[in-house]
């Protein structure tokens, strides 16, 4: 009986920057265990920001013809969080507040649980899912360096005094170049409700039954290392890791009709085209020429959305901008399906914001980057792009001007990606393609993605005390 199928129970932070890549390792977590379980989705109303629950619903629509063992349930909404500062310490505390509306969802479900998987962001309800005896994984949509840094952090908190920000030297991350202070991510950078937060979030990740981060290991080896060695908590072993990345969702659903940038670029050049795009929370207004410019406005004042408003390209553009460039290129100042752009033969180069899910997307198809970041972990990310991976061509960035990039700068890094004689361009397309190959080997059968898969199936299933012997071959179908 399909009620008798024990279930992964998702409960994702319903933000483009976690959802979708949680959803798709779920769905491959399916692919591993031969069928032997299904999908539960615990879907928070986020209430604050209506294209929030569009993006859902979309989901949703996507995944109802795709023949998986999905479900969806939607858990009651919430009053919104009204003393809260910041981004960072609004979302803990909103997700708090479903504490018991999970409970309460996870003991009528008619499936038995096998294990839930929650974001990284979801640890205030590590108490209420344990109180029903279920295991516990942390889901972190990040590079292995962030997890490394944020196991490290209540070390670093009780070592250091003041404001980590303003330390100086480096910070030593292991298996990390020593990562300059002022490369922290965002909220560790002061002390305050958004950094004990963070505190909070490493010391209950290492209760976790296990922990699945969204990279590839043969990307960050040094790093994955020194959290299975110990030496990120000292004293304590970290729970096991699974690096399951890169889990992409299709570029277009079957019948879609290409978007106008796509069909732009079908009579463009192969790889003649550079990328200007800053993700979901991106901002950016430098009037630079560029081949495809995906230009947003500003994020609206008041409330809790980081979500940037579409552009009015006659406010941030200088007169007679796009009259200019016409002939150039194209600027596009609402959203823009950046994975079908990404996967076209005419880009040759993204000059991008270094949101990790845009990294692993560029990767994947093997274009070579120019990191613009801008907040979150995206400074660590470009760090570890330029000197780790080598996939990126650096540009200087002043984080004292609000992350300003002199338009000399940008143009020097776009030359040096896109075919021009400088040895850091030439680098970063060879180590790009050398990405390209390394991340589709790693998701494939027997990959290391896919074992690593394989192996978290295997265990969900036995901790539940199932028959694991369904999952002894995973499925190439995901």
């Amino acid at each position: 009986m399909a009620s008798a199928t024990p279930t992964i129970v998702l409960v994702p932070l319903c933000v483009p920057g976690h959802l979708p890549s949680l959803f798709e390792a779920g769905k491959r977590l399916l692919g591993a265990s031969g069928g032997a379980m299904s999908l539960t989705v615990l879907l928070m109303q986020m209430t604050m920001e209506d294209n929030l629950m569009y993006d859902v619903a979309d989901l949703i629509r996507r995944e109802a013809g795709s023949g998986l063992d999905i479900r969806f349930h939607h858990l009651p909404a919430v009053e919104l969080p009204t003393d809260s500062h910041g981004v960072e310490n609004f979302i803990v505390h909103f997700i708090q507040l479903h504490a018991p509306h999970v409970k309460a969802a996870l003991s009528g479900l008619a499936s038995p649980v096998a294990a839930v998987v929650i974001d990284y962001f979801c640890t205030t309800l590590f108490d209420a899912i344990r109180d029903l005896a279920l295991p516990v994984y942390v889901y972190l949509p990040c590079s292995a360096a962030m997890l490394a840094l944020i196991l490290l952090l209540p070390a670093l908190d009780e070592e250091v005094a003041g404001d980590l920000g303003d330390m100086e030297g480096a910070v030593d991350v292991p298996g990390m170049p020593p990562l300059p202070a002022a490369l922290l991510p965002t909220p560790l950078m002061k002390i305050g409700p958004n950094y004990a937060w963070m505190v909070y979030h490493a010391r209950r990740i290492m209760e976790a039954a296990g922990i699945i981060v969204y990279t590839v290991a043969e990307l960050e080896p040094p790093v994955l290392a020194a959290i299975a060695d110990g030496r990120c908590v000292p004293g304590r072993r970290a729970p096991t890791v699974y690096a399951i990345g890169p889990a992409l969702s299709p570029v277009k659903a079957p019948g879609e009709q290409p978007h106008r940038c796509v069909a732009w670029l079908d009579a463009q050049p192969p790889a003649s085209v550079v990328l200007l795009c800053f993700g979901s929370m991106g901002e950016q207004r430098a009037p630079v020429p560029v081949a495809l410019w995906v230009l947003r406005g500003p994020v609206p004042d008041g409330g809790h959305s980081p979500y940037p408003s579409d552009a009015n390209v006659d406010e941030l553009l200088p007169e007679g901008f796009l009259e200019r460039t016409k002939d150039r290129g194209l600027v596009w100042p609402t959203w823009a399906p950046q994975k079908a752009i990404i996967a076209h033969a005419a880009v040759g180069g993204f000059v991008t914001h270094c949101g990790w899910n845009s990294v692993l997307e560029s990767m994947w198809h093997g274009v070579p980057m120019a990191p613009w970041p801008q907040h979150a972990d995206q400074h660590l990310n470009a760090f570890q792009l330029v000197s780790v991976a080598g996939v990126a061509a650096a540009m200087e960035v002043d984080t004292k001007r609000g992350n300003f990039v002199e338009a000399a700068e940008l143009e020097r890094a776009v030359r040096s990606l896109m075919g021009g004689e400088s040895e850091e361009g030439r680098k970063a397309r060879e180590k790009a393609a050398e990405a390209k190959a390394l991340f589709r080997r790693a998701v494939e059968w027997g990959g290391s993605s896919d074992v690593s898969l394989q192996k978290l199936a295997r265990e969900m299933l036995e901790r539940r005390g199932c028959d694991a012997e369904a999952c002894a071959s995973a499925s190439a179908s995901l």
